[in-house]
């Protein structure tokens, strides 16, 4: 039996690669990590359908070669390599005594990776159709006024910068209530840091009129992470509505689709905002001047109807106090006709006793004092 050192195994197991080999292969995978420190150093891998590792291998571009390669794929794609990216990539297979298999990479198709991209996108918006999520920030109201305001962006990010200098200078002097809440805005955490800042928003919505996340000054490659369908989902559901400006002319993300209004940048963010207040108080000088001229009219009216009725009143009040002197006329005259006073000068006179008329010889006797009235004085008598 033939013994081998270990060294001389792999001096075998080189040969036979080298000779069995093709050069080059183009092996579809998809990018597991990558840490680029010169040269690019990757793990590709295959996942079964289940999301399973099928197969996995260490992937070198070295420099001279990674430098030509990356802008390359970036211009066709307008996307950096990056973790979890599918690939096509053209490479020959290494053998090394101490580092074991690997792939050297010498050339990348990006059409691949272009129509991986577009499919993994088509499915994410087919995934929101299906869910019946997609148009519900459309349907959202906005508020009147859009007063606070509160901002997902990074916070060091000179989006954020522009925005806030927009509505803090904007020409017409109105103020705004601006809070940050920070998200790491590229990479592959941007999306879950973004959701995190959504829930924090959540957590104290009435204290909000709208959200506005804006990127502004990030990599043009970095905008993939907005296609997330975790991040669209959430973005698509949240009941406050959302304002876009994630800073880029060339293309629209997922996140643009599904929010209430997108715009391309963070200072048009900021304009769309104050153009919509400036509507909103032109709306209410417009209003308050209707108002006044409403009142105005009110009064106007008003004191012509008063008017009316002073007029009325003075008119009924003359009416009756003509009726009521022509009634104590009445009365007057026909107190002055039936007056003892004139009784008295006709020849009549008023016999009374303790007071009480005498109108009877019944009513008195003998002995007792009466009165008889005339028109020039009173007589006082006995009875006999």
């Amino acid at each position: 039996m033939k013994q081998y050192s270990l060294s001389e195994l792999c001096d075998c197991i080189d040969d036979a690669l080298t000779t069995e080999l093709h050069s080059t292969y183009w092996v579809r995978a998809e990018i597991a990590s990558l840490s680029v420190r010169g040269h690019c150093y990757m793990e590709v891998v295959e996942k079964a359908n289940n999301h399973s590792i099928a197969a996995k291998m260490r992937a070198t571009c070295w420099q001279h070669t990674y430098h030509l390669l990356a802008p390359y794929f970036e211009a066709e794609t307008g996307q950096a390599l990056s973790v979890g990216m599918q690939v096509l990539l053209e490479v020959e297979v290494s053998f090394h005594a101490v580092y074991g298999m690997s792939l050297n990479i010498v050339g990348i198709d990006p059409r691949f990776t272009i129509g991986d991209l577009a499919q993994q996108r088509q499915a994410t918006i087919q995934q929101l159709q299906n869910d019946g999520v997609i148009d519900m920030q459309r349907h959202l109201p906005l508020p009147s006024l859009l007063k606070r305001i509160a901002v997902i962006s990074s916070n060091d990010a000179a989006g954020y910068g522009d925005f806030c200098h927009q509505l803090k200078h904007n020409n017409n002097g109105l103020h705004f209530h601006v809070q940050l809440f920070p998200a790491l805005m590229q990479g592959e955490q941007s999306p879950a840091s973004i959701i995190q800042s959504l829930q924090q928003i959540a957590d104290d919505m009435n204290s909000w009129d709208l959200v506005v996340i804006v990127r502004g000054g990030g990599a043009t490659t970095d905008l993939r992470h907005f296609d997330n369908y975790e991040l669209a989902s959430h973005c698509a559901q949240f009941p406050l509505p959302i304002i876009a400006g994630i800073g880029h002319t060339r293309d629209i993300s997922i996140v643009d689709m599904v929010v209430h209004t997108s715009v391309k940048t963070p200072t048009a963010a900021a304009e769309w905002i104050v153009g919509r207040m400036v509507v909103q108080a032109e709306r209410i000088n417009d209003l308050n001047e209707r108002l006044k001229n409403a009142v105005k009219q009110s009064i106007f009216r008003q004191q012509q109807r008063l008017g009316n009725l002073l007029q009325s009143l003075r008119f009924i009040t003359q009416e009756r106090l003509y009726k009521q002197r022509t009634q104590l006329d009445v009365w007057q005259k026909t107190i002055q006709i039936h007056s003892p006073e004139r009784i008295y000068r006709m020849g009549y006179s008023l016999t009374t006793m303790n007071g009480k008329v005498v109108k009877s010889i019944h009513d008195v006797k003998k002995g007792q004092y009466i009165q008889t009235h005339t028109a020039d004085g009173t007589i006082e008598s006995i009875v006999d």
